[in-house]
C-alpha cells in the first residue's frame, strides 16, 4: 500500500482527501482494463481514458466551476492530487488526464463566456479532447522565438507555419495554438486562438514515437482559416495566457513524476523485502537498506514542494513562478533518480519488458524536458530569485 500520510498535511482539505481515495479506488478497478490494449492502440486507449475519466465526473476538475467543474478557479492541489494517483497507476492514464487540463487551460482561464461553454463542458464529461499547441521546431523553450503567424482578414484570422512536439496531436478535437500576430517581436506580440479538428488548411502531418508512448506530432497550418470569435483573451497578449497556464500546471508535471516516483519506491519495498539473498531478504543489506532511505526521502521532499506550489497558488498568491519551476525541477530529477535506484535493485528484472520499474524507466524520463526542461526551471528559479532580492 502506498503511503497515504502526506494526506494529513495541512496543504489538504477533507475534500482533497475524500478526492485522493476515490480515485486511487476507482483507478485501481478501471485502469487495468482501460490500459491492456495501449501499446496496440495508442490512439483508442487515450480516447477511451479521456471518456472513462469524464464519466466518473475526474475530467471535471480540469476545469472550473462555470463549466461543470467543482471551484471557481482551478484547483491545483486537486490536479496534483489526481495527477499524481494516476501517474502512480499508469502513466498513460495520467497523460490523458493532463492534457484535457493544459489543452483547454488558456480557456478555463481567460475565454469568453461562449468559448467556456462550447468547449469546457464537454472536455469536463470526456466527449471532447483538448492539445496545448505551443511548441515549434525552432521555439521550445524559446516561446518568444516563436514564427507560426496569423494574420487578420476581415472577420476571419488566417494561421500559417508549424506547431510540434504537440501531445494529443491526431485525436485532438480543438487545439489552443499561440501565433505571431504582429511583427514588434520577442515575448510581444503573440496571440492565442482555438482552432478545431478539420479546419481548412490545418493537418496533421507527421507522429512521433517516443521511448514511452503517447499521441504526440506535429500540426502544420497553410492559409488556415478561422473565425475571429476564435481568437482567446486579448490580441497581443498570448504570451501571457500561455505563461499564466503553465504557471498553474507545472506543478502539476511535478505531481505526475511523484506518483512514478511513488511507485517505484512501492515496487522496490515489495521486492526486497521477498527476495531471497545470503540467507535472508535483500531489504536487510546494509546497502540497499541506504538505497531505501535515499529513495524515500526524495519522494518525501518532492511531495513538499508540489504541494507547497500547489496550496500557495490557490490560497496565497496569484503568481508561482519560482515555487512551480523548484517543484518541477525537484520532483522531475529526483524521480528519475528514485526509478533508476528501483531499476538497479531488481537486477535484471529491473530492465525485463512487462515490469512496473521497467515501464517507469521510459515513462518518467521525458517529464524533465516538457513544459520547460530542467535547465529552463533553474534559469527561472534564479531569475525569480534575484528579482525577488532586489524588490
Amino acid at each position: 500500500m502506498s503511503d497515504q500520510s502526506f494526506l494529513h498535511w495541512p496543504f489538504f482539505n477533507e475534500e482533497h482527501r475524500e478526492l485522493a481515495a476515490r480515485l486511487d479506488q476507482w483507478a485501481g478497478n478501471h485502469l487495468p482494463a482501460l490500459t491492456a490494449n495501449e501499446h496496440d492502440d495508442l490512439d483508442g486507449t487515450c480516447k477511451a481514458i479521456v471518456k472513462a475519466l469524464g464519466e466518473a465526473g475526474f475530467a471535471s476538475y480540469a476545469v472550473p466551476a462555470s463549466a461543470g467543474g467543482h471551484h471557481d478557479k482551478l484547483d491545483v492541489r486537486s490536479l496534483c492530487l489526481i495527477r499524481e494517483t494516476l501517474a502512480r497507476h499508469n502513466a498513460l492514464s495520467d497523460f490523458a488526464f493532463a492534457m484535457q487540463g493544459l489543452g483547454s487551460g488558456p480557456i478555463s482561464l481567460f475565454g469568453s463566456e461562449v468559448q467556456q461553454a462550447d468547449y469546457l463542458n464537454a472536455v469536463a464529461t470526456g466527449n471532447k479532447i483538448a492539445a496545448f499547441a505551443l511548441s515549434e521546431p525552432d521555439a521550445g523553450s524559446d516561446v518568444a522565438g516563436m514564427t507560426c503567424r496569423a494574420r487578420r482578414d476581415g472577420d476571419d484570422w488566417v494561421l500559417n507555419g508549424t506547431k510540434t512536439w504537440i501531445s494529443n496531436a491526431g485525436i485532438a478535437d480543438f487545439y489552443t495554438v499561440f501565433a505571431r500576430t504582429d511583427d514588434t517581436g520577442g515575448a510581444k506580440g503573440i496571440s492565442c486562438f482555438i482552432v478545431e479538428a478539420g479546419s481548412p488548411g490545418f493537418q496533421v502531418t507527421e507522429r512521433i514515437d517516443l521511448v514511452a508512448p503517447h499521441p504526440l506530432g506535429t500540426l502544420t497550418f497553410t492559409d488556415c482559416r478561422i473565425s475571429a470569435a476564435q481568437l482567446v483573451g486579448t490580441e497581443g497578449k498570448g504570451f501571457a495566457i500561455a505563461m499564466a497556464t503553465l504557471d498553474v500546471f507545472r506543478s502539476t508535471v511535478a505531481a505526475a513524476a511523484l506518483g512514478m516516483g511513488r511507485r517505484a519506491l512501492d515496487e522496490t519495498l515489495d521486492y526486497t523485502a521477498e527476495r531471497n539473498i545470503y540467507g535472508g531478504t535483500l531489504g536487510e543489506l546494509q546497502l540497499v537498506q541506504s538505497k531505501l532511505g535515499e529513495m524515500a526521502l526524495g519522494v518525501d521532499s518532492s511531495a513538499l514542494m508540489i504541494y507547497r506550489a500547489a496550496w500557495t497558488k490557490d490560497c496565497a498568491a496569484e503568481r508561482v513562478t519560482r515555487e512551480a519551476a523548484m517543484a518541477k525541477y525537484h520532483a522531475t530529477e529526483t524521480a528519475q533518480q528514485v526509478i533508476d535506484a528501483a531499476v538497479q535493485l531488481h537486477g535484471g528484472k529491473g530492465v525485463t519488458k512487462g515490469y512496473i520499474v521497467e515501464a517507469l524507466y521510459r515513462d518518467i524520463r521525458a517529464l524533465r524536458i516538457y513544459e520547460g526542461a530542467s535547465e529552463v526551471q533553474t534559469t527561472i528559479i534564479a531569475r525569480q530569485t534575484l528579482a525577488n532580492h532586489m524588490s
